[in-house]
C-alpha cells in the first residue's frame, strides 16, 4: 500500500494546509456564535502594519518580508488568515513553504478603521 495514502497530510503544500486552517477557523468561529453577535476583533499593531502594506500592491499582495528585509513571522500571517483579513493567493513552486497571501475586503476594512 502506498504510504502517502495512509497519511492524508503528507505531501500537502503549505498553501493547502493554510487554506484548510482558514476554513477550520472560520467554521469554528461560525459555530461558536450564538444568537448575539460577538465583538469584531481588531488587528494588532504588527498585523495592521503587515496588512497595510497590501493596500498599495496589485491585487492586494501582502509582502513576504518586512521593510527591513526580515521574513514576516508565520504567526502573524496565520493569525491574519484565521481572522479573514488575508487569504492564500497562490503557491510558490520554488518555495512551497512560503505563504503568498493577499488582502481581503475584511482586511481592507480592518486597516481602514482608526488605530486603538
Amino acid at each position: 500500500m502506498n504510504k502517502n495514502l495512509q497519511n492524508p497530510h503528507k505531501g500537502m503544500t503549505a498553501m493547502a494546509r493554510a487554506g484548510n486552517e482558514v476554513e477550520n477557523a472560520t467554521a469554528k468561529r461560525a459555530g461558536s456564535r450564538s444568537g448575539s453577535r460577538s465583538p469584531i476583533r481588531k488587528p494588532t499593531r504588527t498585523q495592521r502594519a503587515w496588512l497595510r502594506r497590501g493596500l498599495d500592491q496589485a491585487g492586494g499582495k501582502l509582502p513576504l518580508f518586512d521593510a527591513e528585509g526580515r521574513k514576516v513571522p508565520e504567526k502573524t500571517i496565520r493569525a491574519c488568515l484565521a481572522a479573514g483579513w488575508a487569504e492564500p493567493w497562490f503557491s510558490n513552486p520554488i518555495k512551497p513553504d512560503w505563504l503568498v497571501c493577499r488582502l481581503t475586503e475584511a482586511g481592507r476594512r480592518a486597516v481602514a478603521e482608526p488605530d486603538g
